[in-house]
Parts: structure tokens; C-alpha cells; sequence
């Protein structure tokens, strides 16, 4: 089959293709080829007004509150290459992203916008992996690759009280894809707080064939002490009481150990961010009024993939330690479940109102 342009890594670089390349963004909404810079108004205006057309007329946009805005709406075969977004206020749980795929109207990807970029805090946190990238003060890039057949649709819902200001780009390749490609996914829950003794669910109800790539988890702890004893299970076409993987521990998952705690000495955790793996955030309480300690972690499956023929459930406990023993855990858990899979795409369960959405 000719090179199409899918999957270019540092071995194909080279390799020239028939694919073409695109971009939309606030100054080219279309990604049309010869119609980028050509916006008269916009949220620059005022500062290009001496400058005139092609002077960064239209380099962001603002959605409202209660407004859902297509950010993209693509005709064609290709796949979403790049993404680079950086929402100016920090409500970034109030921002919902979504994307379709193929003409459905069941969005594949559904998820606040920090929590998708692996930053469910609100907070900017520097994550430096292959597959997202969040760097300051708050450019937040995705590196999924994300094919698709027919149509690409892509929107942003703005549930906070106030206006959102967003800057983006889009970046994608229209190309013949693979029979063999499946559908990029990635769905959010929160718990707040786990019941006592419950499981924590990541990901439940998929059914198709396809991978698992990737976990993203902030993790509010709600008790002193050591949180992270909780095995993380991987049950895999029609496994019921027990699991095809079991992990060891939290940590463990997130390829850390011990802990994450390098010794009080040395200040204890330790943040680290990798290509595959990181503890990319801990927030740490004052004393007086940030009373909870909280993290942020990934977990890519880029090397390593789960794989699946009919369905998947993911869940992880949340388990302490005490003096002589295990001690489960009612923490405040957010995630981010990222797979792909054959559609069609089972709806996901509701989103949390709003309310149970906030960080407080």
C-alpha cells in the first residue's frame, strides 16, 4: 500500500506521500488551502487596525457562557495530527471537549479540557511526553493520532459564568486511512468522594475491537498518610470476578515506586515527567488554607497497548496505608480513559453536573 502520511515517526520522515496538509485555527476556520490570515474583524482587530488585514486580525475567539462552538468540521478521509489549545481563564473543568467521529452523534471523546491534557487541577503543571505536552503558561498540545473516514467534528462547550477566551490550532492531514485504523476515544469521571470500600471505575461499558493507550488520574487525597497501596485491573473480553492484569500498586501503575517519595530530607514527593509515564503534579496544602494534598498523573500505553477484541473495564482501588495494615479510601479521583476502538461508539454515562464537576 502507498505511504499515506499516517503515523509519521523520526524513521519516515522522509518518505514523501500524496497526503495533504491542513490547519484550522481563529484565522483560517475551514482549514481551506490559500485562506488563512484573511479575517477583517476579530479579537485582534483593534490592536491591527493600523496594520490592516493579515496582521493577526483573528487570533482567538471567545464562547460564551452556555455556548457550544465547533472548533472543526472536516469532509473527507485524514486524521487529526496535532492539537494546540490554550483556554485564557482557568476554568478549564468548565471546558468540554468533544469530538465526532464519522457523522455520529455520540461524541467518541467527551472530557474537560485540563483533564484531557492531564491537567484536572485547574493549575498549569509541565508535562513533557509524547502523546501531551502542556507547557507555559498554558499551552496545552495533544499528540494523538486521530484518523477518521468520512467526517471529523470537533466542538468546545462553555459551562463556567464566564466568557472563555480561546486561542487554538488544529492540525491535520487529509489522506486515504488504513483499513486496519481504528477510532481515537478518551472519556472523563469523577467520583467525590468514593464510598468506602468501593472500587474506582476508569473506563467500563466499551465494546468493539481495539486498544487501550492511556490513563490520566488527579487524585484528591482526603486522609493523611500514604494513598497509593490500590491495584489497578484490566478485565478483558468477558472477564468477570477477576482480572486478565492486575497491577501492584498505584504507583507501581504510573511506573514510579515507593511511594514517589524520595525522602523529607529531599522534600519528599517528587514530581517527574517522562515520554510514557509521569507524577506531573502535586499540590501541596499550606497548612491553613489549601488543607488537601492532590496529583496528578499518566500513565501512556504507546509501547504497550491493551488490547481487546469485545470489551474492556478498567478500575483501580483507592487503598491507603495504616500502622499494621490497608486502609481503604473516600478520596475526591477524576480520570481520563484514552482507547481506540471499531465504532460504533457506545454513549458514555452522563457527565457530572456541574456542581460535581468544580474543584473546591
Amino acid at each position: 500500500m502507498p505511504f499515506n502520511g499516517l503515523g509519521m515517526n523520526m524513521g519516515n520522515l522522509s518518505r514523501v506521500s500524496a497526503a495533504k496538509t491542513r490547519s484550522i485555527s481563529p484565522e483560517n476556520f475551514t482549514g481551506e488551502k490559500g485562506k488563512g490570515g484573511m479575517a477583517e474583524e476579530g479579537t485582534g482587530a483593534l490592536c491591527a487596525e493600523k496594520l490592516g488585514q493579515g496582521w493577526k486580525v483573528s487570533p482567538s475567539i471567545v464562547i460564551e457562557p452556555g455556548e457550544n462552538r465547533t472548533l472543526a468540521e472536516i469532509e473527507g478521509s485524514g486524521a487529526i495530527q496535532q492539537i494546540w489549545l490554550t483556554p485564557a481563564a482557568r476554568q478549564w473543568r468548565f471546558n468540554i471537549l468533544r469530538i465526532y467521529w464519522d457523522g455520529s452523534e455520540t461524541p467518541s471523546v467527551e472530557c474537560p479540557v485540563g483533564d484531557f491534557f492531564a491537567c484536572g487541577w485547574g493549575q498549569y503543571a509541565q508535562v513533557s511526553s509524547l502523546a501531551v505536552c502542556v507547557n507555559p503558561c498554558s499551552g496545552l498540545n495533544c499528540y494523538w493520532e486521530m484518523p477518521f473516514r468520512r467526517r471529523c467534528r470537533i466542538t468546545m462547550e462553555n459551562i463556567a459564568a464566564e466568557n472563555m477566551t480561546l486561542y487554538y490550532q488544529i492540525n491535520y492531514t487529509l489522506t486515504e486511512v488504513p483499513g486496519d485504523a481504528a477510532y481515537f476515544h478518551a472519556q472523563f469521571r469523577r467520583v467525590n468522594p468514593l464510598p468506602y470500600k468501593e472500587v474506582y471505575t476508569i473506563l467500563d461499558g466499551v465494546t468493539g475491537q481495539g486498544q487501550y493507550v492511556g490513563t490520566y488520574m488527579a487524585w484528591g487525597v482526603h486522609s493523611n498518610g500514604w494513598w497509593g497501596e490500590g491495584e489497578i485491573k484490566f478485565y478483558i473480553d468477558g472477564d468477570e470476578e477477576f482480572p486478565t492484569i492486575c497491577g501492584t500498586g498505584t504507583e507501581d501503575y504510573f511506573c514510579g515506586s515507593y511511594n514517589f517519595d524520595i525522602g523529607q530530607e529531599k522534600g519528599g514527593y517528587r514530581e517527574f515527567t517522562t515520554p510514557y509515564s509521569g507524577l506531573s503534579q502535586v499540590i501541596r496544602p499550606d497548612g491553613l488554607y489549601n488543607s488537601q494534598q492532590r496529583f496528578g498523573m499518566y500513565r501512556w500505553h504507546i509501547a504497550d497497548p491493551v488490547r481487546f477484541d469485545e470489551d474492556l473495564r478498567v478500575t483501580i482501588q483507592a487503598l491507603g496505608w495504616r500502622k499494621g495494615g490497608y486502609l481503604p479510601l473516600q478520596d475526591d479521583i477524576a480520570s481520563v480513559a484514552y482507547w481506540y476502538q471499531t465504532l460504533p461508539t457506545v454513549p458514555f454515562q452522563p457527565l457530572p453536573e456541574k456542581d460535581k464537576l468544580e474543584i473546591i
